[in-house]
């Protein structure tokens, strides 16, 4: 795991290892790029999850 990237939500950033406590960290991501992007992903993740749940509800 130290290799890995996470994206601390502490300080806003992407660091390589486990540098920051479990519960200020998103990851592992294979990369910084990736890492850098974690809150973008989590975002468009949870528009496809609220869709899906919009679908099932409305019985679509």
């Amino acid at each position: 795991m130290a290799d890995r990237w996470y994206y601390c939500l502490k300080h806003n950033r992407a660091e390589k290892g486990l540098q920051c406590w479990f519960r200020d960290r998103m990851g592992p991501y294979p990369d910084q790029a990736t890492a850098e992007r974690a809150l973008e992903i989590a975002h468009a993740r949870n528009e496809q999850a609220d869709a899906r749940d919009r679908k099932w509800t409305e019985g679509s």
